[in-house]
């Protein structure tokens, strides 16, 4: 049977992998992915064959995986996080198009906002938005759009791609538009190398984060309203503990 798995692996880390992903890379015959994340799991898979290539080339990518599924190999194509957030699962499915060959499985993984959001606390705890600032495929006046829709409807924020070499003023802009709708002093966070070495996280508020640098292995956090620091973990009520 020809079949494509488009696997989220996580964060990074082996331990926050889950099971579903481990059982379909461990029994796939090619592993197709973007360098870094073909790097993440090559130790826990080294008899594989794999397919890898470096960023912007995933087209490209999503091709060759359905080309090899197509000719009879069992192809899992990883994604950082959750395939499906910012991930191949859309491109794949658009690249198939009509057709009912290679059948595609989605792996679904963690993705950052929630590794983060452990990392930090519980600062999910309430509805929240996701973000991403990167403007390679999206225009800049979309993001600004959403982020301005997200600040009034006073939910959490997770900004995504917050800054690059490319990219290096994102950050600091998104924060100058969350700041015409609120305060300086929200609480928010950065959480950085997610379940990888170097991971670490910082607390602060919305004005020391339009200019705290960030690149794109960090998730930033800004708190709602009724987020609130307790002892050094960023926590948004649900509202069990007044009923």
């Amino acid at each position: 049977m020809s079949e494509l798995f488009v696997v989220g692996i996580g964060p990074g880390g082996r331990e926050d992998m889950t099971l579903r992903a481990d059982r379909v890379l461990s029994c796939c015959d090619i592993i197709v992915g973007y360098r870094l994340y073909v790097d993440l799991v090559r130790e826990s898979y080294p008899q594989k064959e794999y397919i890898v290539s470096d960023m912007m080339r995933e087209k490209e990518r999503c091709k060759a995986a359905l080309e090899l599924a197509a000719a009879g190999k069992r192809v899992a194509l990883i994604c950082s996080g959750d395939s499906g957030v910012y991930g191949m699962a859309s491109l794949v499915y658009e690249l198939r198009g009509l057709s009912e060959k290679p059948e595609i499985e989605i792996v679904p993984g963690v993705t950052a906002a929630l590794a983060g959001g452990a990392l930090l606390g519980a600062p999910l705890g309430h509805d929240f938005a996701v973000i991403s600032l990167s403007d390679r495929l999206t225009e800049w006046a979309a993001i600004e759009k959403r982020l301005v829709c997200a600040a009034l409807s006073d939910m959490v924020i997770v900004l995504y791609n917050p800054a690059s070499h490319a990219r290096p003023d994102c950050l600091k802009r998104a924060c100058g538009v969350l700041m015409r709708h609120i305060p300086e002093g929200r609480p928010c966070a950065v959480a950085r190398n997610i379940s990888r070495r170097g991971e670490k996280t910082e607390l602060l508020t919305l004005g020391e984060l339009s200019s705290a640098p960030a690149d794109m292995f960090c998730t930033v956090f800004i708190g709602s309203s009724t987020t609130k620091i307790i002892n050094n973990k960023l926590v948004t009520p649900r509202g069990y503990h007044d009923v």
